[in-house]
């Protein structure tokens, strides 16, 4: 064989081989270049922004577990280690989906971050806020509770100094006390985190324990013995997420309101 006929021939090699690894989910970008083509980083810029947006479609699309720089690198159409110029790794990466999805909230019309009628209305507007960030992100959301916060003593779902600032200097402009805002921070992030969680793992959120609250698709189910559970097992398997969200809102309220009234 001709040098040149060695030369195609390693080029028609390397071009099978990114191929075969384009195929399986995994660009092979160095043989890509070995056949003369630019690495796929070279034709495609990326950005942290990207990347990350890019990660939070994986997890809302296939979920948390899936998740790794190579499969990630894949559906950007990029080698892996492309991606840690941009994140420096997983983990970094998982902080910055937090961040990104609760920074939509941001972008909402009704969340205002000091109150303008009210801190009844400004605390009705952040929960559903949260919420609605929940709803669009049901894979993502188990992570604001499992990532690290900005401090330790921040509480999950405002987990951002930014916004746990907002909280307190809204509800202090609102004649709450310094020890009752702190009391009403820490109620009103329980209150949240508790129901947004069951409601997430309903819909697919992978949250550890929680995520028992199937459909029961795929699972052996121990026969029904109880007579009265099996009989209302219908009204028992009815969601009543969002009239149950609005109730345990109010009574929140009502309890925060009889707390300012006492300071």
């Amino acid at each position: 064989m001709s040098d040149d006929g060695a030369a195609d021939g390693a080029t028609d090699g390397a071009l099978t081989g990114a191929a075969k690894g384009a195929a399986q989910g995994a660009v092979d970008a160095d043989a890509l270049v070995v056949a003369g083509e630019p690495a796929p980083s070279e034709r495609l810029p990326l950005d942290r922004t990207r990347i990350v947006t890019a990660a939070i479609g994986f997890i809302d699309a296939e979920g948390l577990p899936g998740l790794s720089m190579r499969r990630l690198g894949a559906v950007l159409g990029v080698e892996a280690m492309s991606l840690y110029r941009y994140v420096p790794g997983r983990e970094n990466l998982l902080d910055a989906v937090v961040e990104t999805i609760l920074d939509e909230m941001h972008d909402d019309p009704d969340v205002i971050e000091t109150p303008r009628d009210g801190w009844q209305d400004f605390l009705q507007r952040l929960a559903h806020g949260v919420r609605r960030v929940a709803l669009a992100h049901p894979r993502c959301f188990p992570l604001v509770a499992s990532r690290p916060a900005e401090a330790p003593w921040l509480r999950p779902p405002l987990r951002s100094l930014q916004w746990v600032e907002a909280f307190l200097d809204g509800l202090l402009a609102e004649g709450f006390s310094e020890q009752a805002a702190v009391v009403a921070y820490r109620a009103f992030t329980s209150f949240l985190l508790g129901h947004l969680l069951l409601e997430v793992a309903a819909l697919g959120g992978d949250v550890g324990p929680l995520d028992v609250l199937d459909d029961g698709e795929g699972r052996n189910e121990k026969p029904m013995v109880f007579p009265t559970v099996s009989r209302l097992r219908g009204p028992l398997a009815e969601d009543h997420s969002a009239d149950e969200f609005e109730v345990a809102l109010e009574d929140l309220l009502n309890r925060l309101a009889l707390l300012q009234s006492q300071t």
